[in-house]
């Protein structure tokens, strides 16, 4: 009678040390033909000797496999499990990449996040992602003891959908255990990161693992919090394994509920047979390099690139090197030191001026590529009433983001008929979890007409610069590009961001602000890039009310028959005095008649006389009263008739507890660039009220440093341009971390 069992898959291991070993010895006693490859020799010789040996407690059992060094090795490689240090992969990978057969793949049972590196040099279709976490160690040549049961999962990486590959090697790797196919491996990594750098700040002292976490539970949940931090910042979502749920480890977790996450650990770690970590193993037992330095070097690397500090990280690590070779240095008193640290809040501190530092400098080195922005920009027209000057600004301002900022994730071009086009482009997040954008408010009209560049072109003299719209606003929207800029090149984090610009806030934004309010509705907050007032950010502006007060009186010679008529003049010239003493400046109050018509001649009474008004008020109550004071007027001369056109132009922007708050952070960042920040409150109005009225949080003013807005004394600062730039850029970094 044949034999009809079907042949069991071939495995390569590479790396035969604790998990190769576990692995190659599961998958061998289950009948599966495997070689072991590894670079110890003594190891080898003691596998062909007496097979692969698993201890588990008192008892020892051995099974057959072929044990070659990398030398010895003949052949092709089909299945390779790679399980070698993580400062060894790249060799390894090396190594394989010659031999792999075309349909062959690699797993990476490995600590560290090694898949990246693996798929550079074989291919990303031939590597398999894993998790492992399996107690184990080598004690002897040839010997692995068995620590107790761990976690296995397999996948894809970058979270593809599993296949018929991962699931027949898992089918297989249930020889050892409670192995799993998911397509989040990434996120069981991240959740052992941290889990892991536990146990790594444990090989700091000579005590059981358990003992020492429960000791040290401030400086362990300082550590867990600053990866987790990373992974988040990354989009990962943390997977639980075994006894450890990295949830109540993340920052912001409930404090009892972290409390009993430590408990349960604690608890299981003491059933384990293994009660100290292999990197301790590595330093005190076997006097050699630990792999943790290696693999937290990805760590590291991500808290860099997303603006994230890890202090806590690099003194665990630090401390490992100085072990390295002095293993009696090894004092629980380094975890005391963990302790302060993560008590201590100077250590974000200082890392958060170190970036705001670095933000400024990179743009005092781009300086006068600002200014050269500047004055492409100033050199194109955009009087609010040109349109085809405003057309060909929005080209160019067009072309000009794409050439600074790279092509958005969307645009549009939203067209006005009498005014100049609504530009939108939104930019994606980088390095938050919060998708919530961010809306770059600006204007790309000025208020003078064509033409004026002929005699008042673009001029820098020193720090000074001077032409039309410097102020008012192209510096602004320079700086804000420019601050994005910086944050990319030096791949800090910030949130979403939104650049919306619209041709027409200088004739009130009456074609645009309710598209200005629907943009901006769920983001996080509109910083609105107008200039500053005297350096200060603009947490209030006035609401701005237009109206027309139109007087119709009765015709009459004045000469002839001087009371047969009423005139319109001189019921205005009442209702003036009645108008203006609705001002209250106390109140933020202050009616301005700025235009007074009236009459025909100066022998007729005058039937028709008009009055324009401008008012502004501070409060929304303010501009009740006035409502109702305009709507109650009453002719002095019953034989005239009153009537009031106009509206609110733009609402109150008063400062909120939202405002206030922003203010705050905006302060503490320029702090952070060696300067006080002042706030103020200004008459003028921006396109910022539409959105405070709306409820968007507004931290408006944010713009250019200088003054003379509307006038042939528009100048701004050079050197407040790069200042203003650094500070937005930092506002950007540190909310993509809130």
């Amino acid at each position: 009678m044949s034999d009809t069992t079907p042949q069991r898959a071939a495995y390569t291991v590479v790396g035969a040390g604790a998990i190769g070993g576990t692995l190659a010895f599961a998958l061998a006693r289950a009948g599966h033909p495997v070689t072991v490859v590894d670079t110890d020799r003594a190891h080898v010789d003691a596998i062909r000797a007496g097979g692969l040996v698993v201890a588990r407690g008192g008892t020892r059992t051995s099974v057959p496999v072929r044990a070659v060094t990398p030398d010895e090795f003949t052949g092709t490689l089909g299945r390779v499990l790679l399980s070698v240090k993580a400062q060894a992969t790249g060799a390894a990978v090396d190594w394989i990449a010659p031999r792999l057969e075309p349909d062959g793949w690699v797993v990476s049972v490995q600590n560290g996040f090694n898949e990246d590196l693996i798929a550079r040099v074989i291919g990303a279709h031939r590597t398999v992602a894993a998790f492992v976490n399996i107690f184990a160690d080598v004690v002897a040549p040839g010997v692995v003891q068995d620590g107790g049961a761990g976690a296995l999962v397999v996948g894809e990486p970058h979270g593809a959908p599993v296949g018929d590959r991962v699931r027949g090697l898992v089918a297989d790797l249930r020889s050892w255990g409670p192995a799993q196919a998911s397509d989040n491996v990434e996120g069981y990594l991240w959740a052992k990161a941290g889990f892991g750098a536990m146990l790594a700040a444990t090989a700091l002292a000579d005590a059981p693992m358990a003992d020492l976490i429960d000791r040290h539970r401030v400086a362990m949940a300082g550590l867990t919090g600053e990866i987790f931090a990373v992974a988040d910042r990354r989009g990962v979502a943390l997977e639980a394994f075994d006894a450890f749920d990295p949830h109540p480890f993340r920052r912001g977790a409930d404090p009892a509920a972290r409390e009993a996450a430590f408990d349960h650990l604690t608890a299981w770690l003491r059933t384990q047979s293994k009660d100290r970590s292999g990197i301790w193993r590595d330093l005190a037992v076997r006097h050699r390099p630990v792999e943790v330095t290696t693999h937290y070097a990805d760590v590291v690397e991500d808290a860099a690139r997303e603006g994230l500090p890890v202090p806590l990280l690099r003194t665990v690590l630090d401390g490992l090197r100085e072990l390295e070779g002095a293993p009696g240095k090894m004092s629980e008193s380094r975890l005391a030191g963990l302790d302060r640290i993560a008590g201590r809040p100077a250590e974000r501190a200082a890392f958060e001026g170190e970036r705001a530092r670095a933000v400024k400098e990179w743009l005092e080195e781009h300086r006068e590529d600002m200014v050269a922005d500047l004055a492409a920009y100033t050199a194109q027209g955009s009087a609010s009433d040109d349109l085809d000057a405003l057309d060909a600004c929005l080209a160019w301002l067009r072309d000009w983001l794409d050439r600074r900022l790279g092509a958005p994730d969307t645009e549009e071009v939203l067209p006005r008929d009498e005014t100049g086009d609504i530009l939108v482009r939104r930019y994606p997040a980088r390095g938050t979890g919060d998708d919530r954008p961010v809306v770059l408010v600006g204007h790309y009209d000025t208020v003078w007409p064509t033409g004026t560049l002929d005699t008042w072109p673009f001029h820098r003299d020193g720090d000074l610069v001077t032409g039309p719209g410097v102020f008012d606003m192209k510096a602004g929207l320079v700086q804000a590009v420019w601050a994005l800029r910086a944050l990319d090149a030096l791949g800090l984090p910030r949130p979403a961001c939104t650049v919306l610009l619209n041709g027409d806030e200088e004739t009130g934004s009456l074609a645009s602000h309710e598209a200005i309010v629907a943009e901006a509705r769920g983001s996080r907050l509109a910083m609105v890039f107008e200039g500053a007032a005297d350096g200060a950010i603009k947490t209030a502006r006035k609401g701005v009310g237009l109206f027309t007060l139109t007087v119709t009186g009765t015709e009459a010679h004045a000469g002839l028959d001087p009371t047969a008529g009423a005139s319109a003049v001189h019921e205005l010239a009442a209702q003036v005095l009645r108008l203006t003493a609705l001002t209250d400046l106390d109140a933020g109050t202050s009616v301005n008649v700025g235009v007074v018509e009236g009459g025909t001649r100066s022998n007729v009474t005058a039937g028709r006389a008009t009055a324009r008004l401008d008012v502004r008020v501070a409060s929304a109550a303010e501009q009740e009263r006035v409502t109702r004071a305009l709507a109650a007027l009453e002719p002095a001369d019953a034989r005239t008739r009153l009537r009031v056109t106009g509206d609110w132009n733009r609402p109150v922007f008063e400062r909120s507890e939202e405002v206030a708050a922003l203010a705050s952070l905006a302060k503490s960042c320029a702090r952070l660039l060696g300067h006080d920040l002042a706030e103020a409150s200004v008459g003028g109005a921006s396109d910022g009220n539409f959105l405070a009225a709306a409820g968007t949080p507004v931290l408006d003013g944010i713009g250019a440093v200088g003054h003379g807005a509307h006038a042939r004394s528009e100048r701004t600062s050079v050197s407040g341009m790069v200042g203003r730039a650094a500070l937005a850029a930092t506002v950007l970094a540190t909310l993509a971390e809130r």
